[in-house]
């Protein structure tokens, strides 16, 4: 069995959604310490939908595939239905990421929160604290 699905591969090499937003309502921010991957995720929003997301990743193949997977799903969807999407649910988008690149589909979903948290603040949207990660620990960079 090779190590990476196609999909993995075919995001890869054709990520969707690349780029920055200006003037963006929401960016968020992540990275992992250990392996030294950075996301940045950008949303527009209108009316509580995700009218545009965009990316940019520095990282190995399996995050830049998890975050080209990840604005794949939320695009065009509501926040709430965004801030349910897991790590999880990209791994299996993706047709699986092996165990030790599980971590790209983590950073992935942090970083989608991360902008919706800043999108909340920003506008003064009042919100669950307890979906966000701990912005003051390491825990919601370095999970595996």
């Amino acid at each position: 069995m090779a190590l990476y699905s196609e999909k993995v591969m075919d995001h890869f090499r054709n990520p969707r959604n690349v780029g920055t937003i200006e003037n963006a309502d929401g960016v968020g921010e992540v990275g992992n310490p250990v392996c030294g991957d950075i996301m940045k995720i950008y949303l527009k929003i209108e009316k509580d939908i995700i009218t545009d997301v965009k990316f940019e990743t520095f990282g190995c193949g399996s995050a830049i595939a998890s975050s080209s997977m990840a604005t794949e799903l939320i695009k065009g969807k509501p926040l709430s239905e965004a801030l349910t999407l897991t790590n999880k649910a990209v791994t299996e988008a993706l047709d699986g990421l092996p165990a030790h690149k599980i971590h790209c589909s983590v950073l992935a979903e942090e970083a989608i929160k991360s902008a919706i948290k800043d999108y909340y603040d920003k506008n003064n949207i009042e919100y669950d604290k307890s979906i966000f990660p701990d912005e003051s620990s390491c825990d919601h960079c370095c999970k595996a």
